[in-house]
């Protein structure tokens, strides 16, 4: 039991020393950048290519509709109303949600039959307003750990702050 303990605390460890390596790189990519498209972008490329899970993107508030932004994997729902499924749902309430398993998960919006789990993150801006939801889809199921919501809402925060803290 102590090694198991141990074993597990190690893996704890080694997944925030991940997500700090990953929020650096995150930081670095999107210095001195601001363009909302090209931002969310290459966040999602990174984040596919360092997470690896089913489906990562952005879905864009637009007045109380999310409409699909950047992202990486396989087709994906156009709209999203406020409130619905689990994007619109972390929307309403400005706050990450974490699914364990979607199918249990009610109102859940199936873009992918393939999808077991999935976190949402808003990203918002200076006056603390949903402007997007990081979404991240995965075919395991209970796939989100502490540690991923952690590292997950750093790097939301960093991104919002480099596209919708920016005085135009």
């Amino acid at each position: 039991m102590i090694k198991f303990v141990a074993d597990f605390y190690h893996l704890k460890q080694y997944e925030m020393q991940n997500y700090d390596t990953l929020t650096q790189q995150i930081a670095s990519l999107v210095a001195d950048e601001h363009d909302e498209t090209g931002v969310l972008a290459n966040v999602a490329a990174a984040l596919h290519d360092s997470l690896g899970h089913h489906w990562i993107g952005f879905y864009l508030m637009r007045g109380d509709t999310l409409m699909l932004g950047p992202f990486q994997g396989p087709v994906a729902c156009y709209r999203i109303g406020r409130g619905k499924g689990v994007c619109g749902h972390a929307a309403e309430t400005r706050q990450t949600v974490v699914v364990p398993d979607v199918e249990l998960f009610p109102g859940h919006i199936a873009c992918s039959s393939l999808s077991r789990s999935e976190i949402v993150i808003p990203l918002k801006d200076a006056q603390g307003e949903v402007r997007a939801v990081l979404d991240i889809d995965s075919t395991l199921l209970d796939a989100f750990s502490k540690a991923d919501r952690l590292g997950l809402e750093r790097i939301a925060d960093i991104v919002a702050k480099q596209i919708y803290y920016v005085e135009r």
